[in-house]
């Protein structure tokens, strides 16, 4: 069976490395799916969910806040400031942040400092689904 080395790198840490048959994630034009022998590809991506599934046909999957994609035939490597492991993520504390960000928004003026809250208010929007979705997923189980 043919694989992929991937690799996802956070600012803080390595999050995930090791094989796998197939990884989907969400690129800055539309989701992506890649398996072994794909074009290489560099991308921006946009916050969501990384889906690896592994040699043993399990799944990991990590929530990414942006970042940069590089496609090898026979390695991907994800380059992210945030990367989440799906169980360590907390909707609550999403929900929290997010709120504390939409009320700077509403405190400031300056075109910039909004730019960079709505951003993270993307991200934490993003992250805070991709939680509940997990969430759901294990009850579910």
């Amino acid at each position: 069976m043919a694989t992929l080395q991937i690799e996802v790198v956070s600012a803080e840490a390595s999050i995930y490395s090791g094989e796998a048959t197939f990884v989907a994630l969400p690129g800055e034009s539309g989701d992506l799916g890649i398996l072994p022998g794909h074009t290489p590809l560099i991308s921006r991506i946009r916050p969501g969910t990384l889906k690896i599934r592994l040699v043993d046909g399990s799944e990991e999957n990590i929530f990414v806040a942006g970042g940069i994609l590089e496609v090898q035939p026979n390695g991907v490597t994800v380059l992210s400031d945030t990367a989440i492991r799906a169980a360590d993520l907390d909707e609550a504390k999403a929900l929290a942040a997010r709120e504390r960000a939409e009320e700077a928004l509403r405190n400031t003026k300056d075109k910039a400092d909004m730019a960079v809250v709505e951003a993270e208010l993307a991200m934490l929007a993003a992250q805070a689904a991709a939680a509940r979705k997990f969430s759901q997923g294990r009850r579910s189980h």
